[in-house]
């Protein structure tokens, strides 16, 4: 029987506890179904009896204490909500436990958001992890020895497991229910929760936001500049001139402030606008290329590939309505 402990943080959100409690109570059921017996013990662990969530809307009532775990085999850290550092300050009490369950040989989940506190317990330093692409910029200031993966559904190391944003967290619950069992079962989940199995990257769902929270001023108007000129040719040395900085200085505060280079940057622009253009119109995808700066379709395709995970064709057959009813 493997303990799974699933964490009650103080402003969890509710999903991400009762999902992971609902599919891996419900993997039991598969198991019992098949003539075997269940695996998971699944229990709901916080600080207190009762925790508080979403402004009182909702109430969990925990099945153990913290303190009264002594040995788990697999522990949850669902996402939290509202701002981070409070969220992290109400919940340290977690952090000395999570570590030494690790160090007793128990993996550690965190999913979505949750990275953030999995992050605050040192165990990720010098690791790979995903979030929220929404987070990224904060997850990056705040844990600057964690290496955060853009676009990444799952990352898995040395026992340590997280997820990227929002619903993706049901990639990582499936992947460790086949780690568990087997993946007759995982395929078997996937079809009861209507979850596609092996979907490895959230760039598709990604929306580029511009990284601006930063407090560079020069650097803050070159990203202007380039999100309204995103359709010409810009070079790198043009921008340097054009604000007054020496390349070699632009090049390295620009990749400071945003976390880009600044051709990753006009890439991810033309990109992003690319994307709304797929949408919401019936251009083909020449028409879109020529519209955001591309003369090449070898290149477009590449290095939207790259940034989304799926082909230009892909995204817009998936994305835009019209297409679909074509």
């Amino acid at each position: 029987m493997k303990n799974v402990s699933i964490l009650i943080p103080e402003t969890a959100v509710i999903e991400a506890v009762a999902d992971p409690h609902y599919m891996f109570k419900a993997v039991n059921q598969f198991l019992q179904a098949s003539g075997k017996r269940p695996l998971f013990n699944v229990q709901l662990v916080g600080l207190k009896k009762e925790v508080i969530l979403e402004n009182s809307l909702y109430s969990v009532h925990t099945e153990k204490l913290l303190k009264d775990v002594k040995k788990t085999d697999l522990i949850f850290i669902p996402a939290i909500s509202g701002d981070i550092k409070t969220a992290l300050r109400l919940n340290r009490d977690f952090i000395p436990w999570i570590v030494e369950q690790y160090h007793n040989g128990a993996e550690v989940a965190s999913l979505c958001i949750g990275a953030f506190l999995l992050a605050s317990t040192g165990l990720l330093n010098g690791k790979k992890c995903s979030s929220h692409w929404n987070a990224a910029n904060e997850f990056r200031s705040m844990f600057p020895d964690v290496e955060l993966v853009d676009g990444s559904i799952i990352t898995e190391e040395q026992g340590i497991y997280s997820s990227g944003g929002a619903n993706s967290y049901w990639s990582l619950l499936l992947y460790l229910v086949e780690k568990y069992t087997d993946r007759d079962t995982a395929i078997l989940a996937s079809k009861f929760f209507a979850v596609d199995i092996d979907r490895d990257s959230q760039s598709a769902f990604m929306m580029f936001e511009g990284q601006k929270n930063h407090e560079d001023v020069e650097i803050k108007k070159a990203q202007e500049f380039i999100e309204k000129n995103y359709y010409d040719k810009i070079t790198v040395d043009q921008l340097a001139d054009k604000f007054a900085v020496g390349r070699r200085s632009f090049e390295r505060r620009f990749k400071k402030a945003t976390s880009n280079t600044v051709v990753e940057y006009m890439q991810r622009v033309k990109i992003e606008a690319a994307k709304r253009s797929f949408e919401s119109s019936r251009k083909n995808i020449n028409e879109v290329m020529y519209d955001v700066g591309y003369t090449d379709t070898k290149a477009f395709r590449t290095v939207f590939k790259k940034i989304t995970g799926l082909t230009p064709i892909e995204y817009r057959n998936k994305y835009n309505k019209q297409s679909i009813a074509e």
